[in-house]
């Protein structure tokens, strides 16, 4: 968020808090879905966002494992160790449950949620998408622990880059219109029993604008969110379909 706010104010945007008194439209935004809710009406700006199923209906070539939507009922009435996450709010902690007992009691039963397949991922990258293109990227995670790097440090790293630019080229390709413009998606080395070494799969897709940057640069990461969450008369025909205020 600060290096956001830093970049944006070097570029002579105002930065405000949400909370602060007196803020008028038109804005662009960066932070939590409920508040960006309220705010857009009054601020005149628009989220773009994937759909709640838009990793279930990939086709498995993509997520390397099935997935399902589903809602909070069918979760509790699962019998067998899945990964459970809400599609949008974090309502509750995306991660595996032995079974449907172990989630919390007090959410909507008719709240989405995604089901998937228990999988295993050697390392985890978030990339910002504009136009389908990789504007920027970041490691994030190692088997499932925090461990944000750059990309491009050094010859692996590119080795890297190069196969997550062939990815997202098949993924934009079969099913870029499927996305915003500007959007965030998840990519991992998925540990397969099957298969010798590893093999890319998305992990989800996210919202630019509630996005943490991790170690990408910060100027192409703000460039990815203005597009996804600025005012709504910049909204691009494509895009409408994925606007959520």
């Amino acid at each position: 968020m600060e290096l956001l706010a830093v970049e944006a104010a070097d570029r002579g945007m105002p930065v405000r808090a949400a909370e602060e008194p007196g803020l008028a439209g038109p804005a662009y935004w960066y932070g939590g879905p409920i508040a960006g809710a309220r705010l857009a009406g009054r601020l005149g700006f628009a989220l773009l966002e994937p759909s709640d199923g838009w990793l279930a209906e990939l086709p498995e070539e993509f997520t390397g494992r099935r997935v399902r939507a589903a809602t909070v009922a069918d979760a509790w009435a699962i019998d067998r160790p899945t990964f459970v996450k809400p599609p949008r709010e974090k309502s509750f902690p995306a991660e595996v449950y032995t079974d449907g007992s172990r989630l919390p009691g007090t959410l909507d039963p008719a709240a989405p949620v995604l089901l998937s397949d228990v999988v295993t991922f050697a390392a985890e990258y978030r990339l910002f998408l504009l136009d389908g293109r990789i504007a920027t990227a970041s490691r994030y995670a190692v088997f499932g622990r925090l461990d944000p790097r750059p990309l491009g440090a050094d010859r692996a790293d590119r080795v890297v880059a190069a196969q997550l630019s062939e990815f997202v080229d098949g993924l934009t390709a079969e099913a870029g219109n499927t996305l915003p413009s500007a959007v965030v998606v998840d990519v991992g080395q998925l540990l397969d029993p099957y298969r010798a070494g590893h093999r890319w799969a998305v992990v989800e897709a996210n919202m630019a604008w509630f996005s943490h940057a991790y170690a990408a640069d910060p100027a192409r990461v703000l460039d990815v969110v203005l597009r996804a969450a600025g005012p709504r008369e910049h909204v691009r025909p494509r895009d409408g379909a994925f606007a959520r205020c």
